[in-house]
């Protein structure tokens, strides 16, 4: 009979390190709550989230973002996704020029990037792309880009792409049903884990849409920081809720598909 290990402890420096982690990101996010909520000496009042909630400007902006968050993600799946997957399968030896190239946004701020595709595409003779509308949902793609990659690719990392492939083929399929039946499934989580990524960082970006004109929930949210305060925590906190929200569907869907390979490996 084989000995049975034991389960090791986490060790106090690892308890210290995930205790401070905790009170760096709880306390501001509870001073936050309590900010929004009482107003000096008064009473706890929801009036603030109450003013939020009945404001059309709040919806309008909230239904824009969400939105430009979706086109950005499809845009940046049908990026991403092929690129990744021919990379992982045919050229490996390009993946560090291809992974180079997707973290290129992080050293361009978004100031740079938003006066250069207005001033490229926005004079009016650059057809479709000069619609404003195109240009955000394109620097949005860009901005997602590294975050994509990373959750694709660590996705593609932890299955077996080229033996997936050859059997899939052999036994008929073409590249679409491959990329569609096959290596799609396979990694849905790590594309979940994108999705919700640039979800939050849409529904959180100012620079870009207010330098293009657009009232986005950033955008909204910096407007109600310079009138009301108050309305503006509230408004933090319910964006903070939503981005939570969407992480727990995340885990929620990526589990159920986990059990669901399980239980149809275990018959």
């Amino acid at each position: 009979m084989g000995h049975v290990r034991a389960r090791s402890r986490p060790s106090a420096g690892a308890l210290a390190v995930l205790g401070l982690a905790v009170i760096f990101f709880v306390l501001p996010l509870a001073a936050t709550v309590q900010f929004s909520l009482q107003h000096g000496s008064q009473a706890i009042t929801l009036a603030p989230y109450q003013e939020i909630v009945s404001d059309p400007l709040f919806w309008g902006s909230l239904q824009f973002s969400v939105t430009m968050a979706l086109l950005t993600i499809v845009l940046g799946m049908l990026v991403v996704v092929p690129a990744a997957y021919w990379v992982r399968l045919r050229l490996p030896q390009a993946h560090g020029v291809v992974e180079f190239i997707c973290l290129l946004p992080f050293v361009v701020p978004g100031v740079v990037l938003a006066i250069g595709l207005a001033r490229a595409y926005g004079s009016g003779n650059a057809g479709p792309l000069s619609n404003f509308q195109v240009l955000l949902v394109g620097a949005y793609t860009v901005l997602s880009l590294p975050f994509l990659f990373r959750a694709v690719d660590s996705g593609l990392r932890a299955i077996d792409v080229r033996t997936l492939t050859e059997a899939a083929l052999s036994l008929g399929a073409g590249w679409p049903a491959v990329l569609w039946r096959v290596v799609l499934p396979n990694i849905r989580a790590g594309l979940l884990a994108g999705a919700f990524l640039v979800f939050a960082i849409v529904l959180g970006e100012y620079t870009i849409a207010s330098l293009l004109g657009f009232s986005t929930l950033g955008v909204y949210t910096e407007l109600e920081g310079a009138a009301h305060a108050h309305a503006a925590a509230a408004l933090v906190v319910l964006s903070f809720a939503l981005v939570w929200s969407c992480i727990g569907l995340m885990q929620i869907v990526s589990g159920g598909g986990t059990r669901m390979l399980e239980g149809g490996g275990a018959r």
